[in-house]
């Protein structure tokens, strides 16, 4: 008999572990009559009802089926990285030469906004400075190359180098790459903690949320009717923020993304003289291939480490032994070091590999966002920011993401890991033509 993968993928994970925030919310059990119902409470539905609470909208409720940052927020390596997608030039040709201008300039405002909402909020989220882009290949160092230039373009105040040869060592203590762009305005962040960092800022403006409230019916119209099992809400607007955990709850946007899966490993604390060895900045790191591996060092020395199935997609029987092999051939000398915590997810991924937002067919005030394709803990915070500019005052740039097509992926259901690892075969033979293999 085949197993739930998410057994295995629901395992203690090294966020739960370490949260910092003894925080908790009730079951909704009563009829609310609000301005706006948020059904998600991860990274994307606390961001955009905060984000609207900051412009005074606060008569919010957040509806979360289980706890907050039980999906993808709670799951994630961690990182804060520069970007919004995969590949900006794949919706080029939606948005045209300007709106692609407007999106890279939106691109890497991802990391200040969650740098800006730690200190506003005082939020203890083990943030840490420096990122390094890593190569294997000339390939892939002239494509870091390319990327300088353009972080530099965009944001000339950041210490941005690229570092190849011997002085690779002085980031990252591997002999695997020949190059890496050190990115002193990344980092990475104690994402969980982050979350109920900003959801107790957001019930600090007067929203409510709700956990262990599963939605089981929405009637959409002037007025969205939302009812779980125990109680109901409605609002003038509604947004989902499920991604990954959508569940097919609604129809029309279920089909225009397909799941695959990212697995983490988290080893024991170690010596300071051997993190200083692994990371002598204390960084986060990600090759660029078109599946990467991901890592970083804690503030309890550990290190975290992450990637996803490369070309056949499946669920390994075992997590850490399999996250393990790939994390040894980046430091065959952590042999001897306990692995302590293993555990994956989902990941909600669209066609373009470029998030989601706008409305619903014919429902103005049923809103969503969704399709992150891997890349949410950064993208998320500045997509939730031009997200609520559209549900509130309007924007150009909502505007200009909203109107990027959605298109519906067949082959979701039995045909799935089928369907993926076609993707994920021709997504690395793309590599080559664009410096990522």
């Amino acid at each position: 008999m085949m197993t739930n993968p998410m057994n295995r993928l629901d395992a203690r994970n090294y966020y739960t572990a370490t949260r910092k925030y003894d925080l908790s919310f009730p079951r909704l059990t009563a009829d609310l009559d609000v301005d706006v119902v948020v059904i998600g409470g991860g990274f994307s539905g606390i961001n955009t009802a905060l984000e609207l609470a900051e412009k005074g909208i606060t008569n919010i409720v957040v509806l979360e089926a289980r706890h907050l940052g039980y999906g993808g927020t709670g799951r994630n390596g961690g990182q804060v990285m520069a970007g919004i997608g995969h590949d900006l030039d794949k919706v080029k040709k939606h948005v045209g030469p300007k709106g692609l201008e407007t999106l890279f300039s939106i691109a890497n405002q991802g990391a200040g906004i969650i740098k800006s909402r730690i200190a506003r909020y005082d939020i203890n989220a083990d943030f840490r400075h420096g990122y390094s882009y890593l190569a294997f290949n000339s390939r892939q160092e002239r494509t870091l190359r390319a990327w300088g230039a353009e972080f530099q373009q965009v944001d000339p105040g950041q210490e941005i180098e690229l570092v190849t040869g011997a002085a690779v060592k002085d980031l990252v203590g591997s002999d695997v790459y020949c190059a890496a762009l050190k990115h002193m305005g990344g980092g990475h962040v104690h994402s969980l903690n982050l979350l109920l960092g900003e959801a107790k800022a957001l019930v600090s403006h007067g929203a409510r949320i709700f956990e262990n409230s599963p939605v089981i019916a929405v009637e959409y119209g002037e007025r969205v009717h939302v009812r779980t099992n125990a109680g109901s809400v409605r609002a003038s607007k509604l947004l989902w923020a499920c991604d990954s955990f959508l569940n097919g709850l609604e129809p029309s946007i279920a089909p225009k993304t397909i799941h695959t899966y990212a697995f983490q490993l988290a080893t024991e604390p170690m010596p300071e003289e051997l993190c200083l060895r692994i990371s002598p900045i204390r960084g986060a790191y990600s090759d660029i291939r078109p599946v990467i591996d991901y890592y970083r060092l804690t503030n309890e020395n550990r290190l975290l480490f992450g990637s996803a199935t490369s070309m056949i997609e499946h669920v390994p029987e075992d997590l850490a032994a399999w996250n393990r092999d790939r994390l040894l051939r980046i430091f065959p000398y952590l042999a001897d070091v306990k692995i302590e915590m293993a555990w994956g997810g989902p990941m909600a991924c669209s066609a373009n590999l470029f998030p989601q937002i706008g409305t619903l067919p014919d429902r103005p005030n049923a809103f969503y966002v969704q399709g992150y394709s891997g890349f949410g803990v950064t993208p998320s915070h500045i997509v939730c920011k031009v997200l609520a500019e559209g549900m509130s005052e309007g924007s150009a740039r909502y505007d200009l993401m909203s109107a990027i097509p959605h298109i519906d992926i067949y082959g979701r259901g039995a045909l799935r890991p089928a369907v993926m690892s076609a993707a994920k075969i021709w997504h690395q033979l793309s590599g080559y033509f664009n410096g990522r293999r």
